[in-house]
């Protein structure tokens, strides 16, 4: 769910920002019809996603939630480090936030024929709405929760919950936002030298 950091770690190259997003709708199986930027890209996702679910100061994040709620907390800290990323944004990025997220959305356009379904009937919304402009404010952090919650077969209200956490600990898991991010990308920055190094 963490889009936009995914987004600004592929910002070298519209084809990639398309791959990073593609990460959470395309099956491994799919990715050989992609061509190889874009397939590298996807693979590369999945190995961030993999490196910040079993990150230390990401697992502690997660146990901040209540018991209940804690199987949904990951969804929620992805919202949320988006958020804290619009947030500091000049410190990671010279391109502006919005300069970057209406490049991202004219790249997504682009490519809508490549795009898979779910991705493509999602589109309209996600840029009209401007879904990755809106983690800006908390608010946004809210509406994608819930928005995500209505998708949930059940305990979609355990998700929704999970907000609560965020706001009792919302210093705690910025704090831990902004040691953890830098080394995300110094892992990602090397991960796709290799996966480029195997593919020649």
């Amino acid at each position: 769910m963490n889009y936009l950091a995914h987004i600004y770690l592929a910002r070298h190259s519209d084809a990639a920002m398309v791959g990073a997003m593609l990460g959470d709708f395309v099956k491994a199986g799919d990715m050989a019809s992609y061509p190889p930027e874009i397939a590298r890209e996807i693979m590369l996702h999945r190995h961030v996603d993999t490196y910040t679910d079993s990150h230390s100061i990401v697992v502690s994040a997660r146990e901040l939630f209540g018991a209940g709620r804690r199987r949904y907390a990951g969804i929620v800290l992805d919202v949320f480090y988006d958020h804290v990323l619009s947030q500091d944004w000049g410190r990671y990025c010279a391109v502006p936030r919005e300069e970057l997220i209406a490049r991202f959305y004219r790249a997504l356009m682009a490519h809508e024929a490549v795009l898979p379904a779910r991705l493509r009937d999602m589109l309209p919304y996600l840029v009209r709405q401007d879904w990755l402009g809106g983690y800006m404010e908390f608010d946004g952090v809210v509406e994608t929760v819930a928005r995500v919650s209505r998708r949930l077969s059940r305990n979609g209200e355990l998700l929704r919950d999970g907000v609560q956490d965020l706001v009792a600990h919302q210093d705690a898991i910025t704090q831990g936002f902004d040691r953890f991010f830098p080394q995300l990308i110094a892992f990602a920055a090397a991960r796709r030298e290799e996966l480029m190094m195997a593919e020649s």
